[in-house]
């Protein structure tokens, strides 16, 4: 991939997956240029840890602030766009929140990519869009359903996306990573919940539901996936399914992450961490033809690989995280 004096911009760049990817497009050669969340803090999220933060331009702002957006966008050839609301126990409590910032943000950025004549667009989807599995693997032809306002949401960016493709030829195309886990990831998420818990050396384990399966993917992978779509030809107006093909049950991952930390644990269900029954996905498992024919892509890192990757980073940054306290 060559990113040579490509000017590029990452929104969401902050958190998880966009620390990520703004880190390795500097290391192919690209000049970037990342929009972080504005706070009072002057925070720029995992950036502040970056060892390649100053060869970034950093812009604090807000999607669903037209004018950060149009800023931002200005005189970029490539727009990573990865800014979003994800958490889906706190999109019970706050629906109109990930309206704003998933739909209206989503809007926003279409537009200045728009107007501002920027060469393609990557449009970030999830998997939580397609709900619990009809048929599997799931292709991207899987019927979308809304089972919480969270994956709404998405789906309301992701529609909002084909509409500009369809309408105004803006040349976007939709990445969909199904579960992406790695250093740096929120406790929020059920993989740090998991190893947290096991290094703090705790006797049980608490997690919500314990039979839903997932496709679980490294970020390295997902990364991968995101910059092979913004120089593939032929994929504008397509979405990409970026998942491992391969799907394990919440019980069985916190079974194999205690095996790699060397540990011996009760596994348990926790009733407050427990979504609500007709929200909760119980199946997710990728089919990934379409990224390997149109991006050459597949997952260089397996899911043990990647949780010991995982696990020998929480050993190092412990102090990220709550051990035992439900992050909604």
């Amino acid at each position: 991939m060559n990113f040579n004096g490509k000017r590029v911009l990452v929104t969401g760049a902050g958190g998880f997956i966009g620390s990520h990817l703004a880190e390795q497009l500097i290391e192919q050669g690209a000049k970037v240029r990342t929009l972080v969340h504005y706070n009072a803090l002057g925070s720029w999220g995992w950036l502040d840890s970056s060892s390649y933060k100053a060869q970034m331009e950093v812009i604090a702002g807000d999607i669903s602030d037209r004018d950060s957006v149009r800023h931002a966008v200005s005189e970029v050839d490539i727009v990573f766009h990865l800014a979003a609301l994800i958490a889906i126990p706190y999109s019970y409590q706050a629906p109109y929140s990930y309206i704003r910032t998933n739909v209206e943000g989503t809007t926003n950025v279409l537009q200045a990519v728009r107007e501002c004549g920027v060469e393609r667009m990557v449009h970030t989807s999830t998997s939580e869009v397609y709900g619990s599995a009809v048929y599997v693997p799931i292709n991207e032809k899987h019927p979308l359903q809304g089972q919480s306002p969270y994956s709404a949401s998405k789906i309301g960016a992701d529609k909002m996306t084909e509409a500009f493709y369809s309408s105004f030829d803006v040349p976007v195309v939709t990445v969909r990573p199904f579960n992406t886990f790695g250093p740096r990831q929120s406790a929020r998420a059920v993989i740090p919940t998991i190893i947290t818990q096991c290094l703090a050396g705790e006797a049980v384990i608490r997690l919500g539901s314990l039979h839903p399966t997932r496709d679980l993917n490294y970020v390295g992978n997902t990364v991968d996936g995101f910059m092979r779509a913004a120089l593939a030809p032929n994929v504008c107006g397509k979405v990409i399914n970026v998942g491992s093909g391969r799907e394990i049950s919440i019980g069985d991952l916190a079974a194999l992450i205690a095996n790699l930390v060397g540990v011996n644990v009760k596994i348990e269900q926790e009733d407050q961490r427990v979504r609500p029954s007709k929200s909760e996905v119980t199946r997710l498992l990728a089919d990934n033809q379409l990224a390997q024919e149109l991006l050459h892509w597949e997952p260089g890192v397996t899911l043990e690989e990647g949780l010991q990757l995982t696990i020998e980073w929480v050993k190092a940054n412990r102090q990220w995280y709550r051990p035992g306290v439900y992050a909604v």
